[in-house]
């Protein structure tokens, strides 16, 4: 280093470090909690290489996204007897 710190200076530095490190760990479990991250369903996966020539693609990928959110509207309705 260029500079000399003094050991009162590095012990604050070092505790804003971890402090920063705690908060970030907590943003990230709080995320990840939030927004699980889960595959494209397998009958919207296939519905999506019929529907488009190039997969993968993003507009494959966001069709096989928002169908898996909502099948009935992509899918077709099933029908009952």
């Amino acid at each position: 280093m260029a500079f000399k710190l003094k050991n009162k200076e590095i012990k604050k530095i070092v505790g804003q470090l971890k402090n920063s490190a705690t908060m970030h760990a907590k943003q990230a479990e709080k995320l990840e909690s939030m927004s699980p991250m889960k595959k494209i369903s397998g009958p919207c996966k296939a519905a999506a290489k019929r529907k488009f020539k190039v997969w993968p693609s993003a507009y494959a990928s966001g069709w096989g996204v928002r169908c898996t959110r909502n099948p009935s509207s992509y899918l077709g309705k099933s029908k009952k007897k």
